[in-house]
């Protein structure tokens, strides 16, 4: 099977796309084109994919990316078996072409409800573009093959669809948590707590515990955390693919998720929880339902109030005070991500589903 998979907002070494769904379809001997913003990001295709380059999909500045994506959709249409895409925009680069192989959307994330995290679009925009939003996804919904993220996804839907939850790559083994150092994985911004990530930091540094924030930051956080770095307050990485920013897991005191309380949020799965879990450290994040369902039930960290830089750093010298807590709450988490979300557990149902969409079951 030959899949072409496209994305023009997301990085090309986004880790739901290349390091779990691609290397999945790669790893059973399917052959995978990838259309993503290589140069855009500065980012080299890997190896075991054909890379193919498109403009970037950035706040207003998306037709081009998306006329772009059409283009290259026209030109492969007759030599792929199935065509992923990752992105809403998409859907106008793959809707009215002709003679077109079947066509999956891999839905992220709510799209309506992202709308308000959106600086970038005028408030008295945001209802006509979510009705927007509603409507794509309804006609998406008839027109082609739907992948969810997440289950609480299904209510947007008439129909049933497959769950391909945002699971991750569980190591053999794990280094026991530390005691000098937490991090924070993921995406950087107002919504996602970088404020107080950077205020944590700044009640933790008498206490010689390093914050080490590993992620693409949004515009309006960048000058933030530049002046962080700069006061000598935490580390920041920016973005960097996902198997060599897991690696900096391993040993940290804690992983923090700091999100806020939106409409986004609350019925996702951070995955950064998963993959701290993953790494044998405890997490300490805020009450979004689906994290403290988690937290809680495995019993892998702790919660902590919306909005709250101060009980964020008393979790932390809780848990860097106490090694047998520390230690004992890394490994519930850990042997809990290797029994229940193991990207591989989900990974043979992917590529099975795409195999009887491309009609190769048949």
């Amino acid at each position: 099977m030959h899949v072409l998979v496209m994305t023009v907002v997301h990085n090309p070494e986004d880790a739901r796309i290349l390091h779990r769904q691609i290397r999945a379809l790669v790893d059973a001997g399917h052959e995978v084109t990838y259309a993503a913003s290589f140069t855009a990001h500065g980012v080299v295709p890997r190896p075991w994919v054909t890379g193919v380059d498109l403009p970037r999909a950035a706040q207003r500045k998306r037709v081009a990316a998306v006329l772009a994506a059409r283009r290259v959709f026209k030109r492969m249409r007759g030599k792929v078996d199935l065509v992923l895409i990752h992105d809403p925009e998409l859907l106008f680069a793959v809707w009215g072409v002709r003679n077109s192989p079947p066509v999956v959307w891999d839905v992220h994330e709510d799209t309506p409800a992202t709308l308000s995290l959106k600086p970038w679009l005028p408030s008295l925009l945001r209802p006509p573009v979510r009705f927007l939003a509603r409507m794509l996804e309804s006609t998406a919904e008839r027109r082609m093959h739907l992948l969810l993220a997440e289950t609480a996804y299904a209510g947007r839907f008439k129909h049933a669809h497959l769950i391909v939850p945002n699971e991750t790559w569980v190591p053999d083994s794990v280094t026991p948590p530390g005691d000098d150092r937490v991090v924070y994985l993921g995406w950087l911004s107002r919504a996602r707590g970088v404020l107080e990530a950077i205020e944590v930091a700044r009640l933790l540094q008498p206490y010689r515990v390093a914050v080490e924030l590993i992620g693409y930051a949004d515009p309006q956080s960048r000058p933030l955390l530049n002046q962080a770095v700069t006061e000598g307050l935490l580390e920041w990485r920016d973005f960097m693919p996902n198997d060599e920013a897991l690696k900096r897991l391993d040993g940290a005191l804690a992983g923090l998720s700091l999100l806020h309380d939106e409409p986004n949020y609350r019925h996702s799965m951070p995955t950064k929880i998963v993959e701290y879990m993953a790494h044998g450290i405890p997490v300490i994040t805020t009450p979004s339902p689906r994290a403290v369902e988690l937290v809680e039930r495995y019993e892998s960290g702790v919660v902590v109030p919306w909005e709250d830089p101060k009980a964020v750093a008393q979790a932390v010298l809780t848990l860097r005070d106490d090694v047998r807590e520390r230690r004992a709450q890394g490994a519930r988490g850990y042997a809990s991500a290797r029994a229940n979300h193991h990207w591989p557990n989900s990974a043979k149902r992917f590529v099975a589903q795409l195999e009887d969409w491309a009609g190769l079951l048949k």
